[in-house]
């Protein structure tokens, strides 16, 4: 089923559409629960195809290289994200997200094919990362502009909820099933089962009804950019972005707490639990607690207050980390920043989908995106280094300065401080 693209100039919302209709719990709404189930699968689609590129690389190269196959996959991530934002609110998110889904599934069985009957080196492995890289620049800013048009407003925040569950599982399962087809199959198999797996995320988005623009949502969209091409586009969104007494401030959170956040936990974290055990499952068990909590609930009242609290407190348990000195403890301050940083987060998506008007939300939707997927993993590599300088200990610490000086920053805006989401009180 296609999306209509309603005329800015007359853009009628249909009495029947879910914007008049009584609001649906998220966990009762079966259009949400495919969009779930679609990007559980695509979630774990993912997971499959780096561990079958990863896999595939050491074969055909040394570690060092296999390194560049993997990290070449986030310059066109990184560099095109803005522009993936601006695709999703020209053409509509649901069109974008179905076409990196179908772009995906062609690349993989494409990939699967070749390895199975030749041995293509490097080359075409480097090549299918700068694929998926641009692929993932147009699908991540997509898939999180779609749920305010697939559900009601109060419903946001379960709907983040239920989308960290979805990560957390694709975590768990998408690795050691990549490993398991890696063992038994080779990585033909693995690139298969990761394009099989995007064959049905893509089923199943199609089935996903959309909801058209409200009258005011598109009345104010931005016209003369629309007619000026995609770089006025570009530029339209930054300046809405800029200008909103909201949005603006949580950028900036989002960036900071991102820059503190993601080298520790990726770096620094395994690191740690190299020491000290079970930190890493401590932290995916407060992840999915917290994820868990936002789809159970679907509401938290005063959100801004409450996300910056946790950005604050998430990055003293950060800071904690580094010094503690038995495994329990260990566990403990793990427990916590997953269950702070997971609470955080979903806010954060709550509120950025709440508070954007729908014809800006792909382009702020690429922003957010940008600082999480794209500049915050430049992080790895200044992280390994520093500890491998100066220890965990003044890394942590300093790590967890960036990122409670995010949450102070945001505690300074009324705005954002004040911030409140929907009710969404039906269950």
């Amino acid at each position: 089923m296609s999306e209509t693209v309603v005329p800015r100039e007359a853009s009628p919302a249909p009495a029947s559409t879910p914007a008049s209709a009584p609001e649906r719990p998220a966990h009762r709404d079966p259009n949400v629960l495919r969009w779930v189930a679609a990007f559980t699968l695509s979630a774990v689609g993912d997971n499959v195809y780096y561990m079958a590129l990863a896999w595939a690389a050491a074969r055909s190269g040394s570690p060092a290289q296999a390194g560049v196959v993997l990290a070449v996959g986030a310059v066109p991530r990184a560099v095109l994200m803005l522009g993936g934002g601006v695709l999703a609110d020209r053409w509509g998110p649901r069109r974008v997200v179905i076409g990196s889904d179908t772009a995906r599934c062609v690349v993989m069985f494409t990939v699967a094919a070749v390895l199975a009957l030749t041995a293509p080196g490097l080359w075409p492995l480097i090549a299918v990362a700068l694929v998926f890289g641009v692929v993932d620049a147009l699908f991540l800013p997509a898939v999180g502009a779609l749920p305010p048009r697939i559900t009601a407003p109060g419903q946001l925040a379960r709907v983040q909820g239920m989308r960290g569950l979805a990560a957390r599982v694709a975590t768990v399962t998408g690795g050691p099933l990549g490993g398991l087809l890696v063992a038994f199959g080779g990585s033909p198999a693995a690139f298969a089962a990761a394009g099989a797996l995007f064959a049905v995320s893509l089923a199943l988005l199609v089935a996903v009804r959309i909801k058209a623009l409200p009258v005011r949502e598109a009345a104010e969209g931005p016209t003369e950019a629309t007619e000026a091409g995609p770089w006025r586009e570009l530029t339209d969104g930054l300046r809405h972005l800029r200008r909103h007494r909201v949005l603006g401030p949580l950028m900036l959170v989002i960036a900071l707490s991102e820059l503190g956040f993601v080298g520790p936990l990726n770096i620094g974290l395994v690191l740690l639990a190299q020491e000290r055990g079970w930190i890493v499952a401590a932290f995916g068990v407060g992840a999915g607690a917290a994820s868990l909590l936002l789809a159970v609930r679907g509401h938290l009242p005063r959100a801004g207050l409450v996300l910056c609290l946790s950005v604050v407190a998430g990055a003293l348990a950060i800071g904690a980390l580094a010094f503690v000195q038995t495994v329990a403890l260990a566990a403990v301050a793990g427990l916590l920043v997953g269950l702070l940083a997971g609470l955080g987060g979903g806010l954060c998506g709550a509120l950025t989908q709440t508070l954007t008007e729908p014809a800006y939300l792909g382009r702020v939707t690429s922003v957010a995106t940008l600082f999480t997927l794209g500049i915050a993993p430049l992080s790895y590599p200044v992280t390994g280094a520093a500890v491998g300088l100066w220890g965990t200990g003044p890394v942590f610490v300093v790590s967890a300065a960036v990122c409670a000086a995010g949450g102070a920053l945001g505690l300074a805006f009324a705005g954002l401080r004040r911030a409140e989401l929907p009710g969404g009180r039906a269950r």
